[in-house]
């Protein structure tokens, strides 16, 4: 399984209406966080979990959902978090 399928499968639990995940990676070849396997993603999620929460808890709800890939598969990932009726 790749790492955006497992991205994929780990947001589930915030019941996303919209999810788009986009590897970018290879812009980031030789960067530090690179060399340790660590990929570099951005992440658009808009789910009803956001509505009338700020952005900073609506990016720790991300990092929650995807637990330790933060800390080896994912190296960054850029997150923009919205709730349905923002979009």
């Amino acid at each position: 399984m790749t790492v955006a399928a497992r991205i994929r499968e780990k947001l589930t639990a915030l019941a996303p209406e919209s999810l788009e995940i986009l590897d970018e990676s290879r812009q980031h070849v030789g960067h530090e966080g690179a060399k340790g396997g660590g990929g570099h993603y951005q992440l658009i999620i808009v789910s009803k979990q956001f509505a009338g929460r700020r952005i900073q808890l609506r990016h720790r709800m991300v990092y929650d959902a995807l637990g330790t890939m933060m800390k080896k598969e994912i190296h960054a990932l850029a997150i923009k978090a919205y709730a349905p009726d923002e979009i």
